[in-house]
């Protein structure tokens, strides 16, 4: 069972992500898709390798460009492309959970925001051949799409909001 604070688990305050990477049998190509719970956030990442270095590498590359406030936590799966996660901690100064295995429901924003990735990019996607350019294009899209459970406001507006507002 997961130990993640309170405040993420009730999505009180933004910082808290989670973790995945969207495959296919196409190719070793894959997406990591990145999500903050609060705001439904998504980062999307193409990885030319499924491999922890690789996936080590994105996460800091795109958790590092937000204030250390809005990179409290980090929950991830027991795959093989997690295991240099102390090194994302050592280097964001985040804390990093996983799910027990096969309880993907403890981290079902980040399976949520997969389904909608996979709206444009289905199954047998070889992710080889899609762009980083066609990735950012679905980002942008996902965070430009007014959400319900945000009162109709944007992923980008809320964590642009959150983030203003000092969180």
């Amino acid at each position: 069972m997961l130990k993640r604070p309170k405040e993420a688990e009730e999505r009180k305050v933004v910082g808290h992500w989670e973790g995945d990477t969207v495959v296919s049998r196409k190719s070793l190509a894959a997406l990591q898709v990145l999500v903050e719970r609060k705001s439904r956030y998504v980062q999307l990442t193409k990885l030319r390798r499924k491999t922890a270095g690789k996936m080590k590498s994105a996460v800091i590359l795109r958790l590092s460009t937000l204030p250390a406030g809005a990179r409290k936590t980090l929950t991830l799966d027991n795959g093989s492309e997690n295991t240099e996660h102390r090194e994302i901690t050592r280097v964001l100064g985040t804390k990093t959970y996983f799910c027990a295995p096969f309880h993907s429901w403890e981290k079902g924003t980040v399976e949520n925001s997969i389904g909608l990735v996979r709206r444009f990019f289905p199954k047998k996607t070889d992710f080889s051949i899609v762009s980083d350019y066609q990735v950012k294009k679905v980002e942008t899209l996902l965070n430009n799409r007014p959400r319900k459970c945000l009162n109709y406001a944007t992923p980008f507006e809320a964590l642009g909001g959150a983030i203003a507002g000092g969180m």
